[in-house]
């Protein structure tokens, strides 16, 4: 059984950062273990919410109460998220490397969460510098969406061509794979694009009248899930790009606010519908 240790945000209602992301990989046999970089009541989409950024002290002390119990061995993949801070920045390559030197083959999976097109960026200062700069070059897979994808190759996309060519030169920063969560560059589909050592490919799904948070939260969770599962990068785009809409439209025919997770859980593991990647 893979295990993943998630670095992200925690809210106590609704599902973003970790809230979003734990339930996905346990659903697909993914054993999950979760480091808080915030604590927040809700996700701040709501206009409104209490709590605070967890200090990036305590969440390397927390780690180190993790590490001494012995079991850094057992973890096949670090995925992180919404930092909080950027002090938290170093902490977090601190943790992929010790978990790296007590498995070199481990994975580091990382969601560049810096913003989206519809917000703008919504980090603290130094947080989208520190991906750009520092995590990229060591991370294997990463995960951003069309806004990020723009900030951290200096691109801008403006169709499918683009964003595969922005991927590629993603690609040549460092990580092995790119995971482009959402491309917006067509009124009533929504692309997700892949690029790894074999090539580009995509998935193309209906656009759905949602504005959701976590959607990339848990796209991530899904495609790192079934990458350590062992299946084929195209595999498991469709497969995620399948899983995330099934949430979507499972949340709109409840009419809710927040991702209905739990609602649709079947859809994670196994989806209803299936989408066909084409290679590029």
């Amino acid at each position: 059984m893979p295990t993943v240790l998630s670095i992200q945000s925690r809210v106590a209602y609704g599902h973003v950062g970790n809230a979003a992301s734990v339930f996905p990989l346990q659903r697909l046999g993914v054993e999950a273990w979760a480091l808080d970089t915030v604590a927040f009541s809700n996700h701040t989409g709501h206009g409104k919410w209490r709590g605070a950024v967890v200090p990036a002290a305590a969440i390397a002390e927390l780690f180190e109460g993790v590490a001494e119990l012995g079991v850094l061995p057992y973890v096949d993949a670090v995925l992180s998220g919404y930092l909080g801070d950027v002090t938290t920045g170093p902490v977090l390559l601190g943790i992929v490397d010790r978990v790296r030197s007590e498995d070199p083959k481990a994975l580091f999976c990382c969601d560049p969460v810096i913003g989206d097109v519809d917000t703008g960026s919504y980090v603290t200062a130094g947080i989208a510098e520190f991906f750009r700069d520092q995590a990229l070059a060591r991370a294997d897979i990463v995960t951003p969406n069309r806004f990020e994808l723009e900030y951290l190759t200096g691109a801008s996309i403006a169709d499918v061509s683009g964003a595969g060519a922005a991927a590629a030169s993603l690609r040549a920063l460092g990580p092995r794979i790119v995971l482009v969560t959402s491309l917006d560059t067509d009124p009533d589909r929504v692309t997700m694009l892949a690029a790894g050592p074999d090539g580009l490919w995509l998935v193309e799904t209906p656009r759905l009248p949602a504005m959701l948070n976590g959607c990339g939260d848990v796209t991530a969770a899904l495609f790192l899930a079934r990458l350590l599962r062992g299946e084929s990068l195209p595999d498991a785009l469709a497969m995620t790009a399948a899983a995330i809409f099934a949430v979507i439209e499972t949340t709109l025919r409840l009419g809710r606010y927040e991702l209905a997770l739990v609602a649709a859980q079947d859809e994670l593991a196994s989806p209803s519908r299936s989408f066909t990647p084409v290679r590029l």
